[in-house]
């Protein structure tokens, strides 16, 4: 099936521009969902998904990277990618799932934020302020990921307990791979920008109450947009009984 895409523009009718990535990811993994691969199917050659979607490779790489993260296929070095699941049930990233991480980052996160409100320094807030003001400029996914990473770890270093900070950092590489994955699919950028400069002024204000009303309502638009991103497997289809 030619999708007929560029990486730059698909023609998919919504209301945020769908990417050149996203079409390939929403195509290869309704074939998976409807059962054109089955389980233990090898995927296509990327030679051959790059010719037949028109897409570059590295819009194929990171399509196939997200399927890998929702859990419908794994690589094998030297075979290729393997159909593994058929429905997306919890994605992982890095070693842990969303699941188990957005659990922790409620329970360290949420009071980290009320912590660094009553204990930040005026250094702490210059330096958040700095990669706010960073992640706002920023166009680059890559890069603005890892100011976002850096901006978390800044927040738990305000609230002066080196173990929060040791936990975040223990987290980190999979904090970056849920923010790609929330950025690249979800349209997240934006969004995130305007919660953590409301965080940072909760903080500017030594507000605890509103730091940690602010990290809350981050989480939970973190969390909506993943299960966003996850539902379409688990729901009728439009039309279906139940819509």
């Amino acid at each position: 099936m030619n999708l007929n895409l560029s990486d730059s523009q698909t023609g998919v009718v919504a209301p945020r521009r769908v990417s050149a990535m996203e079409a390939v990811l929403t195509h290869l993994r309704g074939a998976i969902e409807r059962g054109e691969y089955a389980i233990g199917d090898k995927l296509p050659s990327e030679a051959e998904l790059c010719r037949t979607l028109e897409v570059s490779r590295p819009v194929l790489r990171e399509a196939l990277r997200a399927l890998q993260t929702m859990g419908l296929t794994r690589s094998r070095t030297g075979k290729g990618t393997f159909v593994v699941a058929d429905a997306v049930e919890d994605p992982t990233f890095g070693d842990y799932a969303a699941g188990d991480l957005m659990e922790v980052r409620r329970h360290i996160e949420v009071p980290v934020a009320g912590y660094a409100a009553l204990r930040r320094t005026p250094e702490d807030l210059d330096h958040l302020v700095h990669l706010l003001e960073r992640m706002e400029r920023e166009t680059d996914t890559t890069s603005w990921v890892a100011l976002d990473t850096l901006f978390h770890l800044a927040v738990a270093q305000a609230a002066r307990n080196p173990v929060f900070r040791r936990v975040i950092e223990e987290i980190r590489d999979a904090l970056a791979r849920q923010s790609a994955f929330l950025t690249e699919l979800g349209g997240r950028r934006e969004q995130s920008n305007r919660e953590h400069r409301a965080l940072v002024e909760a903080l500017t204000d030594g507000s605890e109450h509103d730091a940690v009303q602010a990290m809350t309502h981050h989480l939970d638009r973190v969390e909506n947009t993943l299960t966003a991103i996850v539902r379409p497997a688990h729901h009728p289809a439009p039309g279906g009984p139940g819509t």
